[in-house]
């Protein structure tokens, strides 16, 4: 009997993405609309990829992301 393959959660492929160390990057929110009264430091700050929590990795890697 063949093995089934995982399928791969898109909504979680198109969100998270890993790094050469294994770590889970994805784009921090809050930054697409109702700008004015946001900061300029909190818009900046917002720009640069966010990295998960290790508690959080091993749920994506295992369950969304498996081919990952």
């Amino acid at each position: 009997m063949a093995k089934i393959k995982m399928k791969t959660k898109k909504s979680a492929a198109k969100r998270f993405s890993f790094t050469g160390s294994g770590k889970v990057k994805y784009k921090k929110q809050n930054l697409r609309h109702i700008l004015t009264k946001k900061s300029a430091k909190r818009k900046r700050n917002l720009r640069h990829a966010g990295i998960l929590s290790e508690d959080n990795v091993p749920v994506i890697r295992k369950k969304l992301l498996p081919y990952g």
